[in-house]
């Protein structure tokens, strides 16, 4: 009886490629490099792709141009899916831990490009995990991890059946939940943000559901000094996220 054969995706882009290589090289199947570009970046995909013993396949850009609308920047990875990491997988690496976790909680973000701005984010300020619900989010797709510019292979994102189950399983951890509301009464700036620490966002528009918000055991606020009522939500993710660094160090 045969097996079922392991779902396979293409992604693209110097930087998810080049951490794919790094990060995740047993995924890998192929690379398709683009004909006529020889750069340093392009120069250190095919020496990655060497030292792994991948095949390499030199192909015109029109040919890359077909497998994707998204930019590739003449690399395309043709690999098995990413492992899908769920509540299990984020306990296991709490678990593994030593530091307090700084963590990044999405919302119901469903919009791709504000996914994979908030995954660069998340990697660039060391968060150790993004968390968001199945159901009504965007996951890991070519977009998200060509926006996330290898950010969406570096940074654990965990996929949740229950988000309410697991913030109460956070908070019984010693984890803070700290959500983001236009109307709460705390800037960002006046809050502790050392320790554990869950960082909650809302998605765009709608902000934090009525359940979410109940969970948190405060909320804080950007001073917004212009006429916009809000911030796009990986913007406000960043100023959030770096505060948190700033007082974590």
């Amino acid at each position: 009886m045969s097996g079922k054969k392991p779902a396979e995706e293409w992604l693209f882009g110097m930087h998810t490629v080049l951490t794919l290589l790094q990060t995740e090289p047993d995924r890998v199947l192929e690379l398709r490099l683009q004909r006529g570009r020889d750069d340093e970046r392009m120069r250190k995909v095919q020496q990655r792709a060497e030292r792994l013993e991948l095949p390499v396949t030199w192909v015109n850009r029109s040919d890359l141009d077909r497998l994707t609308d998204v930019s590739h920047q003449g690399v395309a990875a043709r690999c098995h899916e990413g492992e899908l990491r769920d509540e299990h997988f984020l306990w296991q690496l709490l678990d593994q831990r030593e530091e307090a976790p700084l963590l990044l909680v999405l919302d119901g973000v469903t919009d791709p490009h504000n996914l994979g701005a908030c995954l660069r984010s998340a990697d660039a300020a060391g968060v150790a995990a993004v968390i968001a619900p199945k159901d009504r989010s965007a996951g890991i797709t070519p977009v998200v991890s060509k926006v996330a510019s290898g950010a969406a292979e570096s940074v654990p994102f965990i996929a949740v059946t229950n988000l309410a189950r697991t913030l109460d399983e956070l908070k019984r951890r010693g984890v803070w939940l700290v959500g983001t509301a236009g109307e709460a009464d705390q800037l960002i700036y006046e809050a502790d943000l050392k320790g554990p620490l869950a960082l909650v966002m809302g998605a765009e528009g709608s902000g934090l559901r009525r359940l979410t918000r109940d969970h948190c055991d405060f909320l804080v606020k950007l001073p917004m000094a212009g006429t916009v009522s809000s911030l796009n939500v990986s913007v406000a993710a960043g100023v959030c996220l770096f505060e948190a660094v700033r007082q974590r160090r």
